[in-house]
């Protein structure tokens, strides 16, 4: 059996620089340290991307980067584990997820709060239990091991910038936690397994898409709402308020939502919530949305919206046909 490690960056492999955190660790070696005298010694293989990235700085190209060098290995790999900075991890995770929907094997990605030549390091148990989530075959698709815990990787969404249970899944329940042994949870693994219908057989590469995100304030007026959509990007993310409701109420709202749409902008509508299912009809202020066309985000994270979006582009999608592909639960990231 055979792991393939693929480092993209992030803090878990970085040095101090008179700059701050910069990659540079020595990676192979550590790996191979960590792993002496385990089962999986001489099992797993490492390869570098290049080059080496904060995932502040990641862009879809990136994304694809991590998808092509998984495709490359996918005949002799048993699974693979993703070493990835943590601030993006969710994006990416949920991006995989969409791109790699076909894989059998599973993709683990993880990477660490603190770097691991630092005292107290996380980075040795996410990487061991990255890498035990990715010797389990029932663990298909992608996935994010942090902490204590193994999640479905487009349900995560980063929770803290400093505790070692960075991550959480609001949504969804883990698939794992970790312990002796560890315990699975067969439905979230059941439901980690869903497969819905591709836009196509063999997915174009995702490419940077004019995909805006937006937050909605109370106060804020059509205006300035305007101002921000103007150019108009292929589509926006609104961040609306409890179940997707907006200021209904505001002179011009509405009506701008609709121009937005019918110019051939797709409007999606999320949840600033951390937990929360859209549902744009439940209320007054919500059902105006719905009626001047944009669509509601279900329970996905905004992570998960984002690339779905981005990925729905890169295929070719607009207007409103991408409007319906976002509504279609690919690979679990809506409660099916």
């Amino acid at each position: 059996m055979t792991i393939q490690v693929i480092y993209s960056g992030g803090t878990i492999g970085m040095v101090d620089s008179p700059h701050g955190l910069v990659p540079g660790a020595d990676l192979a070696g550590w790996l191979e340290r960590v792993l002496a005298g385990t089962a999986l010694a001489g099992q797993v293989r490492l390869h570098e991307l290049a080059p080496l990235i904060d995932s502040s700085n990641a862009t879809p190209a990136d994304w694809q980067a991590i998808v092509d060098c998984v495709r490359t290995s996918a005949d002799d790999a048993a699974g693979f584990v993703i070493l990835h900075g943590t601030d993006t991890m969710t994006y990416t995770s949920s991006a995989l997820s969409y791109a790699l929907a076909d894989l059998q094997v599973p993709v683990v990605v993880t990477g660490a709060q603190l770097p691991l030549g630092a005292l107290g390091s996380d980075a040795a148990g996410n990487v061991l239990g990255a890498l035990t989530a990715a010797s389990n075959p029932a663990n298909k698709g992608v996935s994010l091991f942090f902490g204590q815990h193994l999640l479905r990787g487009n349900r995560a969404t980063k929770a803290s910038s400093w505790s070692y249970e960075g991550f959480a899944s609001p949504s969804a329940a883990p698939l794992a936690r970790i312990g002796a042994p560890w315990h699975w949870d067969d439905a979230a693994l059941a439901a980690h397994a869903f497969r819905g219908p591709q836009p196509l057989a063999t997915p174009k590469p995702y490419t940077r898409q004019d995909v805006m995100v937006a937050s909605l304030v109370p106060g804020i007026t059509a205006e300035r709402l305007e101002a921000m959509l103007t150019p108009a990007p292929k589509a926006v993310i609104l961040r609306a308020f409890g179940v997707g409701n907006g200021p209904s109420a505001e002179p011009g709202f509405t009506e701008l939502i609709a121009r937005v749409v019918k110019s051939g902008t797709v409007v999606v509508v999320s949840s600033q919530c951390h937990q929360a299912t859209v549902l744009l009809g439940a209320y007054e202020t919500g059902d105006v949305l719905a009626q001047a066309g944009a669509v509601g985000t279900g329970d996905m994270t905004l992570e998960a919206a984002y690339a779905k979006l981005v990925y729905g582009l890169s295929q070719g999608l607009t207007g409103a046909r991408l409007a319906e592909f976002f509504t279609r639960n690919l690979a679990g990231e809506l409660e099916a």
